[in-house]
């Protein structure tokens, strides 16, 4: 190859660069510019510093938004998906509820009570009922990163479309959909020491077939006041939902004795 051929192909190649360096930046631009109308500069500068270090390396849009948070489309610089979580600092009706599942929490003693404070403690919790989960071998988002008011967690789903949940999909052998479930709350029970709280079949996703567990974030250890009462409750919604598909489920007394059996008193 000549001297001028090899010189104009890295002429090209720094061209190519550049203007892939330039896509990238009028498309971070865009993203600033969705992400502002929503958010505190607080806010943004978590999600920028993620972005730096490359925990993101893109983010698109919202595939859920409720009252007191967003969840965004994102992939890391392999490709992997990724669910961004964003809860809203502004939600005085969230911080409300909130409280009755960070009191009696021994994981949060101390934390302040204005807002802002206790959404970070919410973020940190989920993350850290999601980590408890994962070990005891319960199927959930895989924890990635936590900061402040963001939550990086595994996408379940593919390419940006989140996984049905149990109510938008009915499993097609719902009564071992029933036992898997009532494995998962043993296993959080006995292993992860925690209660999920608010169960339903509005936060079970279901993915290739298989139940996941999601909205960590309002589980609570076993020492909580509430455990007991919550865990009644989660067996009432799955017994309510799964006994409507035909399924024969036990009474909530045997299923909370399968549940907890298996942990010394």
């Amino acid at each position: 190859m000549s001297f001028e051929r090899r010189v104009a192909k890295k002429l090209r190649k720094k061209e190519r660069k550049y203007e892939t360096e330039q896509l990238m930046k009028e498309k971070r631009s865009e993203e600033y510019e969705v992400l502002e109308e929503v958010f505190d500069r607080s806010t943004l500068m978590v999600i920028y510093d993620f972005l730096n270090k490359g925990t993101i390396n893109e983010i698109h849009g919202v595939v859920r938004a409720g009252k007191e948070s967003r969840v965004y489309w994102g992939k890391d610089k392999q490709g992997k998906e990724l669910a961004i979580k964003i809860y809203l600092i502004v939600s005085a009706e969230f911080r409300k509820g909130m409280m009755k599942y960070i009191e009696g929490d021994n994981r949060f003693k101390g934390v302040k009570h204005d807002t802002r404070s206790l959404i970070f403690a919410w973020a940190q919790k989920e993350f850290k009922n999601l980590e408890q989960a994962t070990a005891a071998k319960v199927k959930v988002p895989k924890p990635i990163a936590v900061k402040n008011n963001v939550l990086i967690m595994e996408f379940i789903g593919k390419d940006g479309v989140q996984a049905p949940t149990l109510k938008e999909l009915p499993p097609k052998n719902p009564s071992k959909t029933y036992e898997i479930l009532l494995e998962y709350l043993r296993r959080l029970y006995s292993m992860a020491e925690l209660v999920h709280g608010d169960l339903s079949e509005y936060n079970i996703m279901i993915l290739r077939g298989h139940p996941v567990l999601f909205d960590m974030s309002q589980a609570v250890p076993l020492s909580h006041p509430m455990a007991q009462y919550l865990l009644n409750r989660d067996l009432t919604n799955l017994n309510k939902f799964f006994s409507k598909l035909g399924v024969k489920v036990p009474s909530i007394e045997e299923s909370y004795r399968r549940v907890t059996s298996s942990v010394k008193s």
